[in-house]
């Protein structure tokens, strides 16, 4: 008998993985969202108006992990536009703006070695699968999953950006809980960070799997020894071997 009857995974750093420097990247991004709005018909100095979009954006960053509410980049940029005199900019002409800022970013992320063969591995079993990821614009998730090929596999592909919510707020978990119909002590959950994945996963009562490949960061080097997984693999190879051994121990108590 399988030990879960759905399992659900991060993206980022996850089932894919980032390849580049993160403040190259985000100087060129914001570039490509000043062009995109020049087109778009914004009349404003350009380094005046990055240099305070930046400023945004780190405040929006750091407030977000307060309360965990997501506001999204669109709400930032259009919040900053209105200060600008543009109060009525189009709802159309923000998303074309985001599209081809995070169009920068997108280029540098790519599917990890393992992740549609583990993914086909665990539909085959009959495992139901679903993507909870933290992300400042829903959008962008669509399309990172679309550019990894890996949409099918899915009944849920989900992002903060969406909900409203933060991981590790266990709202987010449970809104796609409910809408699969699953019971949470029926489901895994798969991620890199301790802090939104494993304390989600454990605050909302789903079995935690700390996927450690991508996890040497800042963020996990600082958390309290208190948040603990329930399992943690190295790899994305290594999840079927701990299901297997979780199915054969006929229970997952840890």
């Amino acid at each position: 008998m399988k030990p879960f009857d759905a399992i659900f995974f991060d993206l980022g750093n996850t089932l894919i993985y980032f390849n580049g420097d993160w403040q190259q990247v985000f100087s060129q991004s914001k570039l490509e969202l000043r062009k995109q709005l020049k087109k778009e018909g914004v009349d404003i100095d350009e380094s005046e108006f990055l240099e305070q979009f930046s400023q945004r954006i780190y405040q929006y960053h750091n407030e977000r992990e307060i309360g965990y509410i997501e506001q999204t980049t669109a709400a930032v940029l259009k919040k900053l536009l209105v200060e600008y005199g543009y109060p009525d900019f189009p709802d159309a002409a923000t998303q074309r703006a985001l599209k081809a800022m995070y169009a920068v970013s997108q280029d540098r992320w790519h599917p990890d070695p393992d992740a549609v063969p583990i993914l086909k591995s665990l539909q085959e079993k009959g495992y139901r699968l679903g993507l909870i990821s933290n992300a400042a614009d829903d959008q962008d998730v669509q399309d990172l999953v679309d550019k990894a090929n890996i949409r099918h596999y899915f009944e849920q592909v989900y992002s903060s950006a969406s909900a409203g919510i933060r991981k590790p707020h266990p709202r987010i978990f449970n809104i796609v809980l409910d809408e699969m119909e699953i019971d949470p002590s029926r489901a895994a959950m798969v991620g890199d960070s301790l802090s939104a994945d494993i304390q989600g996963a454990n605050n909302a009562g789903l079995f935690s799997i700390w996927l450690t490949k991508y996890a040497d960061k800042l963020d996990n080097q600082t958390q309290p020894g208190s948040i603990k997984p329930n399992a943690t693999i190295q790899t994305l190879r290594d999840l079927l071997k701990l299901l297997d051994s979780l199915s054969e121990r006929g229970n997952i108590d840890e």
